[in-house]
């Protein structure tokens, strides 16, 4: 039985390790033996070669044939090679000469070290990088390793991946060792530490949570049409069935709840609002202000996508939500900017605007003319009776021309006087 060279073993092994071809550790030795080598042959071309028969790294000082040599350290010349060679060798043709690896020494030996480990980083993080960037947005589940600056480290199999301060939910605390479900928000191909990039507020983790738990929106029955949240908070879901007998709402909560109480158990009790996703706008925003029962709903500039929703004063907080979260959250799911009112507040802006319009009327006159009318109101009173009696006592109107147009100017002032004697009072 032929043994295994203890370097193949040791190859091999690291490649399982790693998770990295063979070839790519091979070709690290290589490189990493030619690094060290420069060190003790600082002129000659060196090339590292791995023989796959004896299980041995070699070095070789190569140099190129010339008709002249300038750097005998790189070059031979071509009487020199064909006496090594005989007539084979010809110019441009390279010829390679044995050096020992043996006296290299500690520091090249260190140096060789570095170069191996940095190969098989770089090869590493390459094949993390062609994996997982294939899956951005998939949930994926890992074992929580440790901490960092606030950052948590989870471990996905073989791989370290985080989870960044700003991408955890405050509702939920983490010890070493707890199992976490995350989704995938990004893989980074250079960096530091970890680079795969994990999230517990994104969206996304909720459709796929659903996804899991429904069948219906697994087998696209039901279609999620969009999802918003406020993580540890609460949560909208607009979902829409392709089946005129399915009930997308019904299909996504479960007999009692089940369904969603399984996705509510996994995101720490975070509220979550599953609403019917529409294609009328109105009715769409009625049904994202739930759980608050809406009076109307209309538009007031379809450009600028601005909406009123008028609801009872009982249901104005409740539509508002806590901090305004419920009208936020549905703002952010329909896409329309969503103005609340309740009926009493709609009231009052209708009977403000009522009585700006009469205010703007000619017939209106100031409190402060009140006096000025008053007066004259009193003195067209006692003209109009001296008139009428000069009138009863002349023997006929015809004579009365002068009197006539007196009086005809006197008409006036007499219509106005039941409005005008309340104007006295209304002074004193």
């Amino acid at each position: 039985m032929a043994t295994v060279n203890p370097l193949l073993q040791q190859i091999d092994a690291i490649a399982k390790e790693k998770g990295v071809e063979p070839d790519i550790i091979i070709t690290a030795l290589q490189d990493a033996i030619e690094a060290a080598a420069r060190k003790r042959y600082k002129t000659e071309a060196l090339r590292a070669r791995f023989n796959q028969e004896t299980g041995q790294l070699e070095l070789y000082a190569v140099k190129k044939i010339v008709d002249e040599v300038t750097d005998a350290s790189t070059q031979i010349s071509l009487s020199e090679a064909q006496q090594l060679y005989g007539d084979e060798a010809e110019v441009d043709m390279e010829i390679e000469f044995p050096r020992p690896t043996e006296d290299l020494g500690r520091i090249a030996a260190q140096t060789a070290k570095q170069v191996i480990f940095q190969k098989v980083r770089e090869a590493e993080r390459e094949n993390v990088y062609a994996e997982y960037s294939q899956r951005v947005g998939e949930v994926v589940s890992g074992t929580v390793k440790r901490f960092e600056n606030g950052d948590i480290i989870i471990e996905l199999g073989r791989i370290e991946s985080q989870l960044p301060r700003k991408e955890q939910s405050r509702a939920e605390n983490y010890t070493v060792g707890d199992r976490v479900r995350s989704v995938i928000r990004g893989v980074n191909r250079s960096a530091k530490g970890p680079q795969i990039v994990l999230s517990r507020t994104d969206p996304a983790l909720l459709i796929k949570l659903f996804e899991q738990e429904v069948p219906e929106i697994y087998d696209g029955t039901v279609v999620i049409r969009g999802a918003v949240r406020e993580a540890g908070d609460r949560a909208k879901v607009a979902v829409y069935s392709r089946e005129r007998d399915v009930d997308p709402v019904g299909a996504c909560v479960g007999m009692k709840g089940t369904r969603v109480q399984s996705i509510i158990r996994e995101l720490r009790g975070e509220k979550i609002d599953i609403v019917e996703w529409s294609e009328d706008p109105i009715l769409f925003v009625t049904n994202a202000i739930s759980p608050a029962k809406v009076q109307r709903v209309s538009i007031v500039d379809d450009g600028e996508r601005v909406m009123e929703v008028i609801v009872e004063d009982k249901q104005l907080s409740l539509a508002i939500g806590k901090k305004g979260q419920n009208v936020r959250l549905a703002a952010k799911l329909t896409g329309w900017k969503i103005d609340i009112k309740s009926e009493e507040e709609k009231r009052r802006e209708v009977e403000a605007q009522l009585g700006a319009l009469e205010i703007g009327e000619p017939e209106a006159a100031p409190e402060d003319a009140a006096p000025e009318v008053a007066q004259d109101a009193e003195t067209a009173d006692v003209e109009s009776v001296v008139e009428t009696a000069q009138a009863e006592s002349a023997p006929d109107a015809e004579t009365l021309s002068e009197g006539g147009a007196e009086q005809s100017e006197a008409a006036p002032s007499s219509e106005a006087a039941p409005d005008s004697q309340s104007a006295p009072e209304k002074v004193e």
